[in-house]
């Protein structure tokens, strides 16, 4: 059997899994989680998993939450340089591939099995042999594409959660001037459609009506996670407030999801990955995302019958990276890569 290794690293948190590979099955031997800001490089993180699972690691592959160019990757919200070469010597010369968080996702999502999904485009159908596409909001807003060809599916990484934010009306032409403020230099998607960009939206409309405010929700998003702190308002508490930013959010999350799939003809369906979506799910099925995914003027007949899912296997970007690594260095298929995931 041959040992490969496998990471989802993020700006909140970072996955790594040691897999034990060969003959067509895959058996997860580790797995771990790592609070990505409590390190300042990644290489302290290899380091403390590799102390606790010693041995040699033929190969390696990494999702990680930025563009990767040559190999290399300085991480969009963390302080992190990660190089493929560097890492290649730290683990004796193994080959080591970097790919982009979402690439990693889009190839993880091929191999997911219909129970780990959920649809919120009732009149939406996957269409076979038609491009399809992933947005993910978490910490950050990744997208990537999956492009349909002679040979299969093509994952193609992309930055587009940078492209710049596009208010529909004069309620966020509002927000754009307040988010200027914050960020004078660009304002993009991932600004409004992230865990920042949820808190934010939440700040916008609680300076604009301040005694709508629950109490609980400004000091709870002072002392920790703020995003959190919101849906929990919403979702537990009921707080009209939070509940109106949570639906606000999922709307411009539906309209840039909507932008993607005009970009790439994605009429093969939307997924949508990344943590927030599960967390929030019942907002996304009251349909504000699919309301704002088709609200495209004379194409919203062409978006209706799109499908939209709903990734929920948290894990997928880590299911993505092994799969990579494992089909590339030892043809194994992604089939086994996921059961062997899900049985470990």
């Amino acid at each position: 059997m041959t040992r490969l290794l496998a990471g989802d690293i993020g700006g909140t948190k970072t996955w790594l899994c040691l897999a034990e590979a060969g003959g067509g099955t895959v058996r997860l031997i580790a797995r771990a989680r790592f609070p990505s800001r409590a390190y300042d490089r990644f290489e302290a993180v290899l380091g403390e998993f590799l102390a606790r699972h010693p041995g040699p690691v033929a190969a390696a592959a990494f999702g990680v939450a930025g563009p990767v160019r040559d190999g290399v990757c300085r991480t969009t919200n963390l302080p992190w340089l990660l190089d493929a070469e560097v890492l290649s010597r730290r683990l004796n010369g193994a080959p080591v591939d970097l790919l982009n968080d979402l690439e990693a996702a889009g190839y993880g999502i091929l191999e997911l099995p219909p129970g780990r999904f959920v649809a919120l485009n009732p009149e939406g159908r996957v269409r076979e042999h038609a491009h399809q596409a992933v947005i993910a909001a978490g910490t950050g807003l990744g997208e990537a594409l999956l492009i349909q060809g002679g040979h299969g599916v093509t994952v193609v990484a992309t930055e587009g959660g940078h492209c710049d934010f596009a208010p529909r009306d004069a309620r966020e032409d509002a927000l754009l001037a307040w988010l200027r403020r914050l960020y004078p230099d660009h304002v993009s998607y991932e600004r409004v459609i992230s865990g920042p960009g949820l808190a934010a939206i939440y700040r916008f409309l609680a300076e604009s009506e301040p005694a709508r405010a629950d109490p609980w929700v400004v000091a709870a998003m002072a002392e920790g996670d703020a995003a959190a702190a919101v849906s929990r308002g919403a979702l537990e508490r009921g707080d009209p407030l939070c509940l109106e930013a949570l639906r606000w959010f999922a709307s411009l999350y539906g309209a840039e999801a909507g932008n993607l799939a005009l970009k790439s003809l994605a009429l093969g369906g939307i997924y949508i990955a990344g943590g927030i979506a599960p967390k929030i799910l019942p907002v996304l099925q009251e349909g504000h995302f699919l309301a704002g995914f088709t609200a495209k003027g004379r194409y919203r007949d062409l978006l209706a019958g799109v499908a939209l899912q709903v990734v929920v296997f948290p894990e997928v970007v880590l299911l993505g990276a092994l799969t990579w690594v494992c089909r590339r260095r030892l043809g194994v298929a992604g089939a086994a890569v996921y059961n062997g995931m899900v049985q470990s």
